[in-house]
């Protein structure tokens, strides 16, 4: 447990560890890539080890003793069998990335995670899959793991993903076409939630050498074959992780500039810093970085946050500092995080006080200006690195916030503490 120690006035510049978004998207990409990739600014957490350790149980060589520079062996497409379990723990991203990479193979996968990840379903990602010929199965829930792949490769031509509420089955099946044997069409029925993410994925295979022809609203999508061609690639500061920054200078009426978080930058997330000027924050963007500058007073808004679901947490705690009411549409999805985010916030926020309806798919915060109404909790994280993260933002501006579980930030921002330590 932490308690969270207020502060006055914050003025700081900081850096944040390298996207996890990008951090696994690369890695993919580099590990089936023909020739040698070195990725720059990479981030290592729990999350892109477990991707790591994966791809070594497969023949990718990776060399990570530099921090600052990883150095990844293309196979050209060919993976080996693991001789155990691919163990994922409660790493959404690579249990659906690898699901589609391991059919490329040839033999038997198995996909385990921890206890969470087998609540975690992913029936659509398998239909589509399986609409490329591949053998898949839950070895308890049919559509959630554990998993185990029976591999000979992706057929390929035209499959159909049945729903695209979650990007990531999306980018899962787009990262692995080029390798299919016929040249593979995917198209996506219903709306396509997070499209910044699947963005996000279409700009690192064709920084790898794969142009994906995509329909504006990504429900169709037709990929040539590979493969992808290893290469240097610098990765972006993570504007997730930037996001807890930005808040704590908005609910302080300081100042926080990110250095590292690009202008323009492919991260969705990075779409918070316009919703807290529409709040009342002053943003300035430079090739130095994204500055905010905290209002004497936040007001509330309404927003469709369907595209950027990471930082909608950390919008809510905005949200309870800022006089009126401030709406949180189309967020469903937080439901199938790492924990329900939507319950968690709107239950962890109620402790402290704060005036929070929860919906099937939205939020309603009924704020306060300066979190008057606000008192100290001790906040449950549910073993989820956002809720820890979002609420350590609040108490900078409450006394007595204290977080249990603070450690779990490890899946995403292993030295997060210490860097918040810097706002001080």
């Amino acid at each position: 447990m932490i308690e969270i120690i207020p502060i006055d006035k914050i003025n700081a510049s900081v850096e944040v560890p390298g996207s996890k978004s990008l951090t696994q998207r690369a890695l993919i990409a580099a590990a089936l890539a023909e020739g040698e990739s070195s990725l720059l600014g990479p981030l290592a957490s729990e999350d892109t080890h477990y991707t790591m350790t994966a791809l070594r149980s497969m023949g990718i060589q990776i060399d990570a003793s530099n921090p600052a520079k990883w150095m990844v062996q293309g196979t050209g497409g060919r993976l080996s069998v693991p001789g155990e379990d691919i163990f994922l723990g409660n790493n959404g991203t690579a249990t659906r990335f690898l699901t589609s990479l391991t059919a490329l193979g040839h033999g038997t996968f198995r996909i385990t995670g921890d206890k969470r990840m087998s609540e975690r379903p992913i029936g659509p990602l398998m239909q589509a899959l399986q609409g490329w010929k591949a053998q898949i199965k839950g070895d308890v829930v049919a559509d959630c793991p554990p998993l185990t792949i029976v591999a000979n490769g992706l057929k390929g031509g035209k499959t159909i993903l049945p729903e695209g509420k979650s990007s990531q089955y999306l980018s899962s099946l787009l990262l692995v076409a080029p390798y299919t044997h016929e040249k593979a069409e995917l198209e996506v029925k219903g709306e396509v939630l997070s499209k910044p993410y699947v963005a996000m994925t279409l700009a690192v295979m064709a920084d790898f050498g794969v142009l994906v022809q995509a329909e504006p609203e990504f429900n169709f999508f037709s990929i040539p074959h590979g493969p992808y061609q290893g290469r240097e690639y610098k990765i972006e500061g993570d504007a997730s992780g930037a996001s807890y920054f930005w808040a704590a200078a908005a609910i302080s009426g300081g100042r926080v500039t990110v250095r590292n978080v690009p202008v323009p930058s492919l991260q969705g997330d990075a779409g918070l810093v316009p919703l807290l000027a529409r709040m009342g924050c002053e943003v300035e963007k430079s090739e130095g970085g994204i500055s905010v500058q905290g209002p004497e007073k936040l007001t509330g808004i309404e927003v469709d946050m369907g595209n950027m679901p990471d930082v909608a947490p950390t919008l809510a705690v905005v949200a309870a500092f800022a006089e009126g009411t401030t709406i949180i549409h189309n967020i469903a999805h937080l439901r199938i995080k790492e924990c329900d985010r939507l319950s968690a916030m709107v239950t962890e926020l109620g402790k402290m006080g704060a005036d929070v309806v929860e919906e099937p798919d939205r939020m309603i915060i009924h704020g306060k200006a300066g979190g008057s109404n606000l008192h100290g909790a001790e906040i449950e994280t549910y073993h989820d690195h956002r809720i820890a993260m979002c609420f350590g933002v609040a108490g900078l501006k409450v006394p007595g916030v204290l977080v249990t579980g603070e450690k779990c930030v490890v899946k995403s921002f292993p030295d997060f503490w210490d860097r918040f330590e810097l706002l001080k």
